[in-house]
């Protein structure tokens, strides 16, 4: 079978080699412009219109948990890529554990005050302070599926209240869980931490604006884990600024990379990564991308294939 082979930023000669010797039998090939050549399955990050137009593909797997980027091609070029052939997403692949101790590690540091300490050494302060408890401490979990999943698990094991709202309801021990609109409200009220990891659709865009966040519990922290459009950037501000939001931590942004002259990077009460709370690991990914191609190849069932219509 040919297998292209498409990342703007990925070092291509690297994961080439390790397709390669995963699938001994695949020829696979880095995708450049002019290449019209027969492919079975391409494996994209960003796909330019032209690499998968025309194509019969068996199959289409994006490298990485997201597959916006190429929705949002596909809603302005659908004869991009046939209805009739199936798009992946990696589901894991190593991204849960990597979102686990992203999470816990930030939410421990909020739970023990250490973001209220490092304020007062600023002012050279020593002053012990009370601590929090953890019945009064609610993680609120903003999308349900594999990730969501791994971090409610992983967070609840720390004994704090964890609670999830996803478009259906779920059925996780120990976990409650909010589904719908309608029941956004109830989910939001009590939460002290919010954890988005929401899939980017035209639904979700603009959701965590200053309605949402005033739904919060007083002195609440956001933690957006998922894509940048969710979050209405002025509006976490201005709850900061008025003290509704005690803090956040951001690693995805509505432009990336965080403009220098964006006011998120001087906010004192502003915490931010680069877009790495969970990055694509070659070697996981490749196994899973082998896996599925095997069992495509064979007719058997396989999982992480994409709902175009919910966008994930």
């Amino acid at each position: 079978m040919d297998i292209l082979f498409y990342h703007p930023t990925f070092d291509n000669d690297l994961w080439i080699r390790k397709l390669q010797a995963q699938m001994p039998d695949a020829r696979v090939r880095e995708w450049k412009s002019g290449d019209n050549g027969p492919a079975d399955y391409a494996l994209v990050w960003h796909p330019p219109v032209e690499m998968l137009q025309g194509r019969e593909l068996k199959a289409v797997f994006a490298l990485g948990a997201g597959v916006d980027s190429i929705l949002s091609k596909l809603n302005a070029h659908p004869e991009m890529l046939p209805q009739s052939v199936p798009l992946f997403r990696l589901e894991d692949t190593g991204m849960a554990e990597q979102m686990q101790e992203y999470t816990v590690s930030q939410v421990l540091h909020w739970f023990r005050r250490f973001d209220d300490y490092q304020a007062q050494k600023q002012q050279r302060c020593w002053q012990p302070l009370p601590d929090y408890q953890r019945e009064d401490f609610t993680i609120g979990i903003m999308g349900a599926g594999v990730l969501g999943s791994k971090v409610a698990e992983s967070l609840k094991g720390w004994g704090f209240p964890v609670r999830v709202w996803s478009r259906s309801r779920k059925s996780w021990p120990g976990v409650s869980s909010f589904a719908g609109q309608g029941e956004l409200d109830a989910f939001l009220s009590g939460t002290r931490v919010l954890i988005n990891l929401l899939p980017n659709t035209p639904e979700t865009v603009g959701i965590i604006n200053q309605a949402l966040l005033e739904k919060l519990q007083d002195g609440a922290y956001l933690l957006n884990i998922a894509r940048g459009v969710h979050l209405i950037e002025d509006d976490l501000i201005k709850m900061l600024d008025g003290g509704k939001i005690k803090g956040a931590m951001l690693d995805v942004f509505s432009r990336e990379p965080l403009p220098p002259e964006s006011p998120l990077w001087a906010h004192p009460r502003i915490a931010i990564t680069p877009h790495l709370a969970a990055v694509t690991r070659p070697q996981e990914a490749i196994e899973y991308i082998a896996d599925t191609i095997g069992k495509l190849e064979q007719g058997m069932p396989v999982t992480g294939q994409v709902n175009r219509e919910r966008g994930y």
